[in-house]
């Protein structure tokens, strides 16, 4: 499977680019964070071989178990894409270039200390909870603009964009389309959204970071 991925990910590199010119777009302002949530070294290698450099994790223990070698190896950027505990601050902010996954005060300030005290600068995106799922991570959307005021004001965070997963059974245009309208109205310049069943909707809709992992990597193993 892992010879297959840099052949995915050209395919995927094309299908991007026919997305982004289809929507009068620049494929250059869409960035590909090729997400390798249970797969290993092996399965990664190759993909760096081929010149990739931008990857995503969704669990901080996961991500510290592979990624300081490789980081050692090749100069790459690291995603955090997932939840952020409390307890994780310090590692995902030792670990990670960009967190998408700013939710709440308490997650924003523990890493506004935490950048400070290892005087690293990191990109950071507030999730939002789009559908207002209940069972899911994110601010709901009438609460962003008072995250955004914290966060900026502050805590003196420099949010750079906005996260949403749409819901499973829902149109994810209307939830893409819903977050790019919130972004204009807060001023952020970036969209990570769009995954591997839904990334050439999202980029119609204005993505400026999918997430893809599937269409790269193959189903992923059973067992993390």
């Amino acid at each position: 499977m892992s010879n297959a991925a840099p052949a995915r990910l050209a395919d995927v590199k094309r299908r991007i680019a026919a997305a982004a010119a289809a929507a009068n777009r620049d494929p250059a302002c869409v960035r590909l964070i090729a997400v390798t949530k249970t797969f290993g070294p092996a399965h990664i290698e190759p993909v760096l071989a081929a010149g990739h450099r931008m990857f995503g994790e969704n669990r901080v223990q996961e991500a510290s178990a592979k990624w300081p070698a490789l980081k050692e190896r090749y100069r790459l950027q690291l995603h955090l894409i997932g939840p952020l505990q409390s307890n994780k601050v310090r590692d995902a902010v030792r670990l990670f270039d960009a967190i998408h996954t700013i939710d709440r005060g308490k997650i924003a300030a523990a890493v506004a200390r935490e950048m400070e005290k290892q005087g690293k600068m990191l990109e950071l995106f507030i999730e939002v909870n789009t559908g207002e799922e209940p069972q899911k991570a994110g601010v709901a959307p009438r609460e962003a603009a008072a995250l955004l005021a914290l966060c900026r004001e502050e805590l003196k965070l420099p949010i750079a964009g906005l996260m949403c997963i749409p819901p499973l059974s829902a149109d994810p245009a209307v939830h893409f389309t819903r977050l790019a309208a919130l972004a204009a109205e807060l001023g952020v310049r970036w969209l990570s959204m769009g995954m591997s069943a839904d990334f050439t909707t999202a980029i119609a809709c204005g993505a400026t970071h999918v997430r893809i992992g599937s269409e790269i990597f193959g189903p992923r193993p059973s067992a993390a």
